[in-house]
């Protein structure tokens, strides 16, 4: 998770009961795996003493900010949606690599072109006479 990231803020207060999803988000970050994906990744702590909101905010490597409201969001919510960026920034970086402009388009009519050497089964053929 961390090796999409270059620096993650966690801020709460630690009387606060709803502080829940920053310190699970904060052991998950703490990990030996996850600092070993990305031991450059800053991982800060502010401890409040006022009623702010507890808030996670993570800073991608491509620089994009987001901070997430952690009364509502679970620790695993921001996690799958970190990784989910993450995916993309590397299939981005991935076509960038090999000289591919990023986003890709694709136009509308080869969207719905059977690729060669595809079989259709039985049951979409059937679907795609009937409807």
């Amino acid at each position: 998770m961390l090796k999409f990231l270059s620096k993650v803020k966690i801020e709460f207060n630690a009387l606060d009961p709803r502080v829940a999803s920053c310190m699970e988000f904060l052991a998950q970050c703490n990990a030996r795996k996850a600092k070993e994906s990305n031991p450059a990744c800053q991982v800060l702590v502010k401890r409040r003493t006022d009623d702010f909101p507890p808030q996670i905010t993570v800073t991608f490597v491509n620089g994009v900010e987001e901070a997430f409201d952690a009364t509502s969001t679970p620790a695993q919510a921001i996690r799958t949606m970190i990784l989910e960026k993450g995916q993309l920034l590397e299939t981005e970086q991935m076509f960038r690599e090999a000289g591919e402009k990023w986003p890709v388009i694709i136009p509308e009519e080869e969207l719905h072109q059977f690729a060669p050497g595809t079989k259709v089964s039985a049951c979409w053929l059937y679907l795609f006479l009937v409807f």
